[in-house]
Protein backbone atom coordinates (compact mmCIF):
# COMPACT_ATOMS: atom_id res chain seq x y z
CA UNK A 1 0.00 0.00 0.00
CA UNK A 2 1.27 3.58 -0.91
CA UNK A 3 2.05 6.80 1.45
CA UNK A 4 -0.83 8.23 0.53
CA UNK A 5 -2.94 5.63 0.57
CA UNK A 6 -1.74 4.91 4.55
CA UNK A 7 -1.37 8.85 5.12
CA UNK A 8 1.89 8.30 5.99
CA UNK A 9 4.71 11.51 4.99
CA UNK A 10 7.72 9.72 3.18
CA UNK A 11 10.98 11.26 2.97
CA UNK A 12 11.59 13.80 0.11
CA UNK A 13 14.42 15.16 -1.22
CA UNK A 14 14.19 19.39 -1.79
CA UNK A 15 16.76 18.85 -5.00
CA UNK A 16 16.27 16.57 -8.06
CA UNK A 17 19.95 14.72 -8.38
CA UNK A 18 20.90 14.96 -12.50
CA UNK A 19 23.84 15.49 -14.40
CA UNK A 20 24.74 19.10 -16.59
CA UNK A 21 26.08 18.07 -19.99
CA UNK A 22 28.85 20.67 -20.26
CA UNK A 23 31.81 18.69 -22.70
CA UNK A 24 33.12 21.79 -25.05
CA UNK A 25 30.54 24.96 -23.36
CA UNK A 26 31.90 27.51 -21.60
CA UNK A 27 31.51 27.15 -17.52
CA UNK A 28 32.30 30.61 -16.21
CA UNK A 29 33.68 31.44 -12.58
CA UNK A 30 33.31 34.84 -11.17
CA UNK A 31 35.99 35.34 -8.73
CA UNK A 32 39.39 34.70 -8.91
CA UNK A 33 40.61 33.51 -5.30
CA UNK A 34 40.67 30.36 -3.63
CA UNK A 35 37.13 29.72 -3.76
CA UNK A 36 37.39 30.30 -7.54
CA UNK A 37 40.19 27.59 -7.66
CA UNK A 38 38.61 25.46 -5.59
CA UNK A 39 35.91 25.41 -8.42
CA UNK A 40 38.34 25.49 -11.36
CA UNK A 41 40.35 22.09 -10.31
CA UNK A 42 36.33 20.17 -10.05
CA UNK A 43 35.76 21.58 -13.51
CA UNK A 44 39.27 20.43 -14.27
CA UNK A 45 37.62 16.61 -14.09
CA UNK A 46 35.14 17.41 -16.87
CA UNK A 47 35.71 18.32 -20.37
CA UNK A 48 34.04 21.75 -19.46
CA UNK A 49 35.45 25.31 -21.31
CA UNK A 50 36.86 26.93 -17.87
CA UNK A 51 36.41 30.53 -17.84
CA UNK A 52 37.35 32.92 -15.38
CA UNK A 53 36.18 36.48 -15.40
CA UNK A 54 37.14 39.00 -12.13
CA UNK A 55 39.47 42.21 -11.98
CA UNK A 56 42.16 40.54 -9.41
CA UNK A 57 43.00 37.01 -10.31
CA UNK A 58 45.27 35.02 -7.90
CA UNK A 59 48.24 33.54 -9.55
CA UNK A 60 47.45 29.92 -8.48
CA UNK A 61 44.05 30.55 -10.42
CA UNK A 62 45.99 31.85 -13.36
CA UNK A 63 48.07 28.44 -13.61
CA UNK A 64 45.34 26.13 -13.30
CA UNK A 65 43.22 27.59 -16.00
CA UNK A 66 46.33 27.86 -18.25
CA UNK A 67 46.76 24.23 -17.32
CA UNK A 68 43.68 23.23 -17.96
CA UNK A 69 43.34 25.15 -21.38
CA UNK A 70 40.83 27.55 -20.16
CA UNK A 71 40.61 31.73 -20.13
CA UNK A 72 40.64 34.41 -18.07
CA UNK A 73 39.14 37.88 -18.15
CA UNK A 74 40.77 40.13 -16.15
CA UNK A 75 37.47 42.49 -15.34
CA UNK A 76 33.96 42.75 -13.83
CA UNK A 77 31.68 40.12 -15.28
CA UNK A 78 28.92 41.12 -18.22
CA UNK A 79 25.89 39.69 -19.36
CA UNK A 80 27.60 39.16 -22.76
CA UNK A 81 30.19 36.98 -20.70
CA UNK A 82 27.29 34.30 -20.07
CA UNK A 83 25.91 33.56 -23.72
CA UNK A 84 25.90 30.10 -24.10
CA UNK A 85 27.55 28.78 -20.69
CA UNK A 86 26.34 25.56 -19.37
CA UNK A 87 26.64 26.95 -15.38
CA UNK A 88 27.67 29.99 -13.62
CA UNK A 89 29.90 29.85 -10.21
CA UNK A 90 29.73 33.25 -8.18
CA UNK A 91 32.87 32.98 -5.73
CA UNK A 92 33.04 37.05 -4.81
CA UNK A 93 33.61 37.77 -0.78
CA UNK A 94 31.06 41.06 -1.06
CA UNK A 95 27.69 40.04 -0.60
CA UNK A 96 26.05 42.44 -2.87
CA UNK A 97 28.77 42.01 -5.60
CA UNK A 98 27.40 38.04 -5.16
CA UNK A 99 23.80 38.87 -5.19
CA UNK A 100 24.31 41.10 -8.53
CA UNK A 101 26.52 38.16 -10.06
CA UNK A 102 23.30 35.66 -9.45
CA UNK A 103 20.63 38.37 -10.24
CA UNK A 104 22.92 38.55 -14.00
CA UNK A 105 23.00 34.93 -14.76
CA UNK A 106 19.59 34.01 -13.64
CA UNK A 107 18.41 37.05 -16.09
CA UNK A 108 20.64 35.30 -18.74
CA UNK A 109 18.97 32.05 -18.22
CA UNK A 110 22.09 30.13 -17.22
CA UNK A 111 21.65 28.07 -14.00
CA UNK A 112 24.08 29.44 -11.00
CA UNK A 113 26.04 28.48 -8.07
CA UNK A 114 27.25 31.31 -4.99
CA UNK A 115 29.54 29.44 -2.45
CA UNK A 116 28.65 29.25 0.57
CA UNK A 117 25.39 30.94 0.21
CA UNK A 118 22.85 28.40 -0.76
CA UNK A 119 19.72 30.41 -0.56
CA UNK A 120 21.09 32.16 -3.70
CA UNK A 121 21.86 28.41 -5.48
CA UNK A 122 20.06 27.33 -8.45
CA UNK A 123 22.35 24.09 -7.95
CA UNK A 124 24.42 22.21 -5.28
CA UNK A 125 27.60 20.52 -6.07
CA UNK A 126 28.20 17.28 -4.90
CA UNK A 127 31.01 15.42 -3.32
CA UNK A 128 32.56 13.44 -6.91
CA UNK A 129 34.21 10.13 -7.34
CA UNK A 130 35.12 10.30 -10.72
CA UNK A 131 36.00 7.46 -12.39
CA UNK A 132 35.21 8.85 -15.65
CA UNK A 133 33.28 8.16 -17.70
CA UNK A 134 31.44 7.15 -14.70
CA UNK A 135 30.85 9.11 -11.41
CA UNK A 136 29.14 8.81 -8.46
CA UNK A 137 27.74 12.55 -6.89
CA UNK A 138 27.06 12.41 -2.73
CA UNK A 139 25.25 15.18 -1.28
CA UNK A 140 23.82 16.13 1.71
CA UNK A 141 21.30 18.68 -0.38
CA UNK A 142 23.57 21.49 2.45
CA UNK A 143 22.73 19.86 5.55
CA UNK A 144 25.95 18.08 6.14
CA UNK A 145 29.18 19.18 3.33
CA UNK A 146 31.53 17.23 5.83
CA UNK A 147 29.20 14.34 6.30
CA UNK A 148 29.26 13.66 2.35
CA UNK A 149 32.39 14.15 1.81
CA UNK A 150 33.31 11.01 4.19
CA UNK A 151 30.95 9.22 2.31
CA UNK A 152 32.92 10.54 -0.80
CA UNK A 153 35.78 8.91 0.61
CA UNK A 154 34.34 5.09 1.28
CA UNK A 155 32.85 4.88 -2.14
CA UNK A 156 36.47 6.08 -3.39
CA UNK A 157 37.59 3.35 -1.36
CA UNK A 158 35.20 0.98 -3.03
CA UNK A 159 35.66 1.56 -6.24
CA UNK A 160 38.85 0.37 -8.16
CA UNK A 161 40.69 3.23 -10.14
CA UNK A 162 40.26 1.04 -13.20
CA UNK A 163 36.35 1.27 -13.29
CA UNK A 164 36.62 3.67 -15.94
CA UNK A 165 38.53 2.20 -17.92
CA UNK A 166 36.38 -1.53 -17.60
CA UNK A 167 32.98 1.01 -18.46
CA UNK A 168 35.02 2.00 -21.96
CA UNK A 169 35.88 -1.72 -23.06
CA UNK A 170 31.86 -2.67 -22.61
CA UNK A 171 31.30 0.58 -24.24
CA UNK A 172 33.26 -1.00 -27.19
CA UNK A 173 31.36 -4.52 -26.95
CA UNK A 174 27.86 -2.61 -26.80
CA UNK A 175 27.38 -2.77 -30.80
CA UNK A 176 28.27 -6.20 -31.24
CA UNK A 177 26.74 -7.68 -28.29
CA UNK A 178 23.11 -6.41 -29.69
CA UNK A 179 23.92 -7.44 -32.60
CA UNK A 180 25.51 -11.09 -31.58
CA UNK A 181 22.73 -11.91 -28.57
CA UNK A 182 19.82 -11.71 -29.50
CA UNK A 183 17.78 -12.74 -26.18
CA UNK A 184 17.64 -10.22 -23.46
CA UNK A 185 18.56 -13.43 -21.56
CA UNK A 186 21.88 -14.38 -23.06
CA UNK A 187 22.24 -10.65 -22.99
CA UNK A 188 22.04 -10.43 -19.13
CA UNK A 189 24.01 -13.59 -18.85
CA UNK A 190 26.76 -11.83 -20.89
CA UNK A 191 27.15 -8.54 -18.95
CA UNK A 192 27.08 -10.27 -15.86
CA UNK A 193 29.98 -12.38 -16.26
CA UNK A 194 31.44 -9.85 -17.86
CA UNK A 195 31.10 -6.95 -15.10
CA UNK A 196 32.61 -10.08 -12.25
CA UNK A 197 34.48 -12.47 -14.08
CA UNK A 198 37.52 -12.74 -16.22
CA UNK A 199 37.20 -9.38 -18.26
CA UNK A 200 36.99 -7.49 -15.00
CA UNK A 201 39.69 -8.85 -13.57
CA UNK A 202 42.08 -8.27 -16.13
CA UNK A 203 41.05 -4.71 -16.87
CA UNK A 204 42.18 -4.00 -13.17
CA UNK A 205 45.20 -5.56 -13.28
CA UNK A 206 45.88 -3.31 -16.01
CA UNK A 207 45.94 -6.17 -18.74
CA UNK A 208 43.75 -4.93 -21.34
CA UNK A 209 44.09 -6.63 -24.55
CA UNK A 210 44.13 -10.13 -22.42
CA UNK A 211 40.39 -8.79 -21.26
CA UNK A 212 39.71 -7.72 -24.60
CA UNK A 213 40.20 -11.54 -26.12
CA UNK A 214 38.32 -13.00 -22.89
CA UNK A 215 35.51 -10.56 -23.70
CA UNK A 216 35.57 -11.59 -27.09
CA UNK A 217 35.72 -15.59 -26.41
CA UNK A 218 32.44 -14.50 -23.78
CA UNK A 219 30.83 -13.14 -26.75
CA UNK A 220 31.49 -15.81 -29.08
CA UNK A 221 29.68 -18.75 -26.99
CA UNK A 222 33.04 -19.92 -24.61
CA UNK A 223 30.80 -20.76 -21.73
CA UNK A 224 33.62 -22.43 -19.07
CA UNK A 225 35.38 -19.69 -17.71
CA UNK A 226 39.22 -20.49 -16.40
CA UNK A 227 39.20 -20.35 -12.03
CA UNK A 228 41.78 -18.29 -10.70
CA UNK A 229 43.10 -18.07 -7.43
CA UNK A 230 44.59 -15.00 -4.98
CA UNK A 231 47.01 -15.30 -2.44
CA UNK A 232 45.49 -12.53 -0.23
CA UNK A 233 47.00 -10.89 2.85
CA UNK A 234 44.52 -9.90 5.32
CA UNK A 235 47.15 -8.36 7.55
CA UNK A 236 47.81 -8.77 10.91
CA UNK A 237 43.64 -8.57 12.13
CA UNK A 238 42.20 -5.32 12.39
CA UNK A 239 39.98 -4.68 9.68
CA UNK A 240 40.46 -1.37 8.63
CA UNK A 241 44.28 -2.68 7.91
CA UNK A 242 42.98 -4.78 5.06
CA UNK A 243 44.02 -3.56 1.55
CA UNK A 244 41.28 -2.01 -0.45
CA UNK A 245 42.08 -4.88 -3.07
CA UNK A 246 41.37 -7.41 -0.54
CA UNK A 247 38.59 -6.33 0.19
CA UNK A 248 37.07 -5.80 -3.80
CA UNK A 249 38.77 -9.58 -4.03
CA UNK A 250 36.66 -10.76 -0.89
CA UNK A 251 33.24 -9.39 -2.73
CA UNK A 252 34.14 -10.95 -6.34
CA UNK A 253 35.33 -14.65 -4.84
CA UNK A 254 33.53 -17.97 -5.60
CA UNK A 255 35.12 -19.53 -2.15
CA UNK A 256 37.35 -17.74 0.14
CA UNK A 257 39.35 -20.76 2.07
CA UNK A 258 40.96 -19.08 4.79
CA UNK A 259 43.55 -19.89 7.98
CA UNK A 260 41.75 -19.67 11.68
CA UNK A 261 44.14 -16.62 12.54
CA UNK A 262 41.79 -14.60 9.80
CA UNK A 263 39.13 -12.41 12.08
CA UNK A 264 35.14 -13.69 11.71
CA UNK A 265 34.97 -9.96 10.43
CA UNK A 266 37.31 -10.24 7.76
CA UNK A 267 35.96 -13.23 6.65
CA UNK A 268 32.50 -11.78 6.48
CA UNK A 269 33.48 -8.86 4.04
CA UNK A 270 32.58 -11.70 1.27
CA UNK A 271 30.09 -12.34 -0.68
CA UNK A 272 26.97 -13.44 0.85
CA UNK A 273 26.85 -16.53 -1.08
CA UNK A 274 30.27 -17.48 -1.32
CA UNK A 275 31.38 -20.52 -0.36
CA UNK A 276 33.77 -19.82 2.82
CA UNK A 277 36.26 -23.27 3.85
CA UNK A 278 38.34 -23.02 6.59
CA UNK A 279 41.64 -24.71 6.76
CA UNK A 280 42.36 -24.20 10.24
CA UNK A 281 46.44 -23.23 9.53
CA UNK A 282 47.72 -22.19 13.03
CA UNK A 283 50.61 -23.69 15.23
CA UNK A 284 49.32 -26.99 16.61
CA UNK A 285 46.18 -26.71 15.10
CA UNK A 286 46.35 -27.85 11.48
CA UNK A 287 43.27 -29.00 10.64
CA UNK A 288 44.46 -29.67 6.93
CA UNK A 289 47.99 -30.29 5.60
CA UNK A 290 49.47 -27.81 3.44
CA UNK A 291 49.19 -31.05 0.54
CA UNK A 292 45.49 -31.19 1.26
CA UNK A 293 45.23 -27.35 1.10
CA UNK A 294 47.52 -26.98 -2.29
CA UNK A 295 45.06 -30.15 -3.80
CA UNK A 296 41.98 -28.25 -2.84
CA UNK A 297 43.10 -24.91 -4.37
CA UNK A 298 43.52 -26.80 -7.77
CA UNK A 299 40.47 -28.49 -7.89
CA UNK A 300 38.42 -25.30 -7.09
CA UNK A 301 40.44 -23.17 -9.55
CA UNK A 302 39.72 -26.23 -11.66
CA UNK A 303 36.48 -26.28 -11.83
CA UNK A 304 36.20 -22.89 -12.97
CA UNK A 305 35.74 -21.21 -9.18
CA UNK A 306 37.01 -17.72 -8.29
CA UNK A 307 38.78 -18.58 -5.29
CA UNK A 308 41.20 -16.28 -2.27
CA UNK A 309 43.34 -17.72 -0.36
CA UNK A 310 43.30 -15.77 2.52
CA UNK A 311 46.03 -15.57 5.02
CA UNK A 312 46.80 -13.72 8.16
CA UNK A 313 49.32 -11.08 7.78
CA UNK A 314 51.16 -11.38 4.21
CA UNK A 315 50.67 -14.41 1.93
CA UNK A 316 54.86 -14.22 1.54
CA UNK A 317 56.25 -13.88 5.02
CA UNK A 318 55.60 -17.08 6.50
CA UNK A 319 52.30 -17.61 4.94
CA UNK A 320 53.86 -20.95 2.87
CA UNK A 321 52.65 -19.15 -0.48
CA UNK A 322 55.52 -20.53 -2.23
CA UNK A 323 54.23 -23.70 -1.66
CA UNK A 324 51.01 -22.84 -2.86
CA UNK A 325 52.15 -21.26 -5.80
CA UNK A 326 54.25 -24.35 -7.14
CA UNK A 327 51.24 -26.20 -6.34
CA UNK A 328 49.51 -23.92 -8.82
CA UNK A 329 51.95 -23.26 -11.44
CA UNK A 330 52.24 -27.17 -11.97
CA UNK A 331 48.51 -27.72 -12.26
CA UNK A 332 48.76 -24.31 -14.57
CA UNK A 333 46.38 -22.40 -12.94
CA UNK A 334 46.41 -18.79 -12.75
CA UNK A 335 47.27 -16.75 -9.45
CA UNK A 336 48.24 -13.51 -8.15
CA UNK A 337 49.56 -12.79 -4.93
CA UNK A 338 47.89 -9.58 -2.91
CA UNK A 339 49.99 -8.65 -0.25
CA UNK A 340 48.90 -8.03 3.49
CA UNK A 341 50.28 -6.04 6.34
CA UNK A 342 52.97 -8.26 7.64
CA UNK A 343 52.65 -8.55 11.59
CA UNK A 344 56.16 -7.26 12.91
CA UNK A 345 55.21 -4.17 11.12
CA UNK A 346 51.53 -3.92 12.64
CA UNK A 347 53.15 -4.96 15.89
CA UNK A 348 55.32 -2.11 15.67
CA UNK A 349 53.64 0.46 14.42
CA UNK A 350 51.11 -0.14 17.53
CA UNK A 351 53.63 0.50 20.19
CA UNK A 352 56.06 3.54 18.21
CA UNK A 353 58.95 0.89 17.38
CA UNK A 354 61.00 2.16 14.46
CA UNK A 355 62.03 -1.69 13.24
CA UNK A 356 65.35 0.10 11.49
CA UNK A 357 66.96 3.46 12.92
CA UNK A 358 69.77 5.55 11.72
CA UNK A 359 72.83 4.99 14.03
CA UNK A 360 70.84 2.30 16.08
CA UNK A 361 69.77 -0.14 14.02
CA UNK A 362 70.79 -0.44 10.69
CA UNK A 363 69.08 -4.43 9.33
CA UNK A 364 65.96 -5.87 9.94
CA UNK A 365 65.40 -9.97 10.63
CA UNK A 366 62.40 -11.86 9.97
CA UNK A 367 62.94 -15.08 11.44
CA UNK A 368 60.43 -18.01 12.45
CA UNK A 369 60.17 -19.45 15.85
CA UNK A 370 60.32 -23.06 14.42
CA UNK A 371 60.86 -24.55 11.03
CA UNK A 372 59.87 -27.06 9.19
CA UNK A 373 61.64 -29.53 11.56
CA UNK A 374 60.92 -28.14 14.33
CA UNK A 375 64.16 -26.55 15.16
CA UNK A 376 64.15 -23.13 16.87
CA UNK A 377 65.84 -20.70 14.92
CA UNK A 378 68.08 -23.12 13.04
CA UNK A 379 71.82 -21.82 11.81
CA UNK A 380 71.94 -18.63 14.35
CA UNK A 381 75.45 -19.62 16.06
CA UNK A 382 76.84 -17.64 13.44
CA UNK A 383 75.30 -15.04 12.02
CA UNK A 384 76.43 -11.83 13.35
CA UNK A 385 73.66 -9.75 14.81
CA UNK A 386 75.14 -6.25 15.72
CA UNK A 387 72.64 -3.18 14.55
CA UNK A 388 70.41 -5.70 13.47
CA UNK A 389 66.22 -5.96 14.97
CA UNK A 390 65.53 -9.31 14.91
CA UNK A 391 61.20 -10.26 14.53
CA UNK A 392 60.70 -13.66 15.26
CA UNK A 393 56.82 -15.14 14.45
CA UNK A 394 54.91 -17.47 16.30
CA UNK A 395 57.82 -17.49 19.13
CA UNK A 396 55.63 -17.86 22.47
CA UNK A 397 56.35 -20.94 22.95
CA UNK A 398 60.56 -21.19 22.11
CA UNK A 399 60.97 -17.98 23.58
CA UNK A 400 63.66 -19.52 26.09
CA UNK A 401 65.24 -21.77 23.17
CA UNK A 402 64.96 -18.01 21.43
CA UNK A 403 67.05 -16.03 24.08
CA UNK A 404 69.49 -19.14 24.50
CA UNK A 405 70.59 -19.41 20.78
CA UNK A 406 70.63 -15.50 20.41
CA UNK A 407 72.66 -15.13 23.69
CA UNK A 408 74.67 -18.33 22.84
CA UNK A 409 75.54 -16.34 19.19
CA UNK A 410 76.55 -13.00 20.99
CA UNK A 411 73.26 -10.84 22.05
CA UNK A 412 73.40 -9.34 25.49
CA UNK A 413 71.02 -10.51 27.69
CA UNK A 414 70.54 -7.09 28.66
CA UNK A 415 69.45 -6.23 24.86
CA UNK A 416 65.14 -5.15 24.61
CA UNK A 417 62.68 -7.07 24.27
CA UNK A 418 59.19 -6.84 23.21
CA UNK A 419 56.82 -9.43 22.76
CA UNK A 420 53.01 -8.18 21.11
CA UNK A 421 50.59 -10.56 21.72
CA UNK A 422 47.22 -10.19 18.94
CA UNK A 423 49.24 -7.21 16.94
CA UNK A 424 46.44 -4.27 15.93
CA UNK A 425 43.87 -5.97 17.49
CA UNK A 426 41.30 -4.64 20.42
CA UNK A 427 42.34 -7.43 22.56
CA UNK A 428 46.69 -6.56 21.62
CA UNK A 429 48.83 -7.23 24.74
CA UNK A 430 52.55 -5.65 24.77
CA UNK A 431 55.39 -7.46 27.11
CA UNK A 432 58.94 -5.41 27.79
CA UNK A 433 61.77 -6.59 29.12
CA UNK A 434 65.18 -7.59 27.86
CA UNK A 435 66.25 -11.05 25.82
CA UNK A 436 67.15 -12.52 29.07
CA UNK A 437 63.82 -12.47 30.87
CA UNK A 438 62.41 -13.74 27.47
CA UNK A 439 61.69 -17.24 29.02
CA UNK A 440 58.33 -15.55 31.17
CA UNK A 441 56.75 -15.10 28.06
CA UNK A 442 55.81 -18.59 27.84
CA UNK A 443 53.49 -18.22 31.02
CA UNK A 444 52.55 -15.34 29.93
CA UNK A 445 50.98 -15.02 26.47
CA UNK A 446 48.02 -16.88 25.76
CA UNK A 447 48.72 -20.17 24.17
CA UNK A 448 46.08 -19.33 21.29
CA UNK A 449 46.77 -15.95 20.63
CA UNK A 450 49.79 -14.86 17.83
CA UNK A 451 52.99 -13.36 19.62
CA UNK A 452 55.19 -11.55 17.93
CA UNK A 453 58.84 -11.19 19.47
CA UNK A 454 61.04 -8.17 18.72
CA UNK A 455 64.39 -8.38 19.61
CA UNK A 456 66.92 -5.02 19.45
CA UNK A 457 68.43 -1.63 20.38
CA UNK A 458 65.33 -0.10 18.11
CA UNK A 459 63.08 -1.62 20.91
CA UNK A 460 64.47 1.23 23.58
CA UNK A 461 63.03 3.98 21.26
CA UNK A 462 59.67 2.13 21.12
CA UNK A 463 56.27 3.77 23.35
CA UNK A 464 56.46 0.96 26.36
CA UNK A 465 54.52 2.87 28.76
CA UNK A 466 51.72 0.34 28.68
CA UNK A 467 53.49 -2.91 27.99
CA UNK A 468 53.62 -5.25 31.19
CA UNK A 469 56.77 -6.09 32.30
CA UNK A 470 58.11 -9.53 31.52
CA UNK A 471 59.61 -10.48 34.17
CA UNK A 472 57.07 -9.60 36.39
CA UNK A 473 54.02 -11.61 33.36
CA UNK A 474 51.95 -14.25 35.02
CA UNK A 475 48.94 -15.48 33.76
CA UNK A 476 46.19 -14.80 36.07
CA UNK A 477 43.94 -18.01 35.98
CA UNK A 478 40.06 -17.30 37.28
CA UNK A 479 39.00 -19.34 40.21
Amino acid sequence: MSDIATGRTPERLTVFPAFHKVAGRPVVVIGGDDEALAKVRLLGETEARIVVIASEVEAEVEEAVSRLGGEVRHRAATAADLDGAALVFVALEDDDEAAAAVAMARAAGVPVNAVDRPELCDFIVPALVNRAPIAVAISSTGTGPVLARHIRARIEAMLPTQLGALARLADQFRATTARVLTSSDEKRRFWARFFSGAVADRVYAGRLDEARAEAARLLNGGSNEPGFVWLVGAGPGAVDLLTLRAQRLLQEADVIVHDRLVPDAVVAMGRRDAERISVGKAKGCHSATQAEINDLLVSLAGAGRRVVRLKAGDPLVFGRAGEEMAALKAAGIAFEVVPGITAAVAAAASIGLPLTLRGVASSLVFATGHDRDGETLPGWAGVVLAGATVAVYMGRSVAAKVAARLIEAGLAGTTPVVAVENASRDDEVAYAGSLADLSALTDAARETAPVLIVIGEAVGHADLSAARPLVRARRVVAA
